[in-house]
């Protein structure tokens, strides 16, 4: 029971801070990368 709650937690937080996450890993910029999700969302 206790880790389904940790994975739905790290689950949250990383899509909550997924821009961050990504910029961090990818090593571009965060205003790029929200543009990149931004234009994903308009299909």
């Amino acid at each position: 029971m206790l880790w389904i709650l940790l994975i739905v937690v790290l689950g949250v937080v990383a899509y909550r801070y997924r821009v961050k996450i990504l910029a961090r890993i990818l090593g571009q910029p965060e205003r790029r990368i929200e543009r990149q999700i931004g234009r994903k969302k308009d299909y």
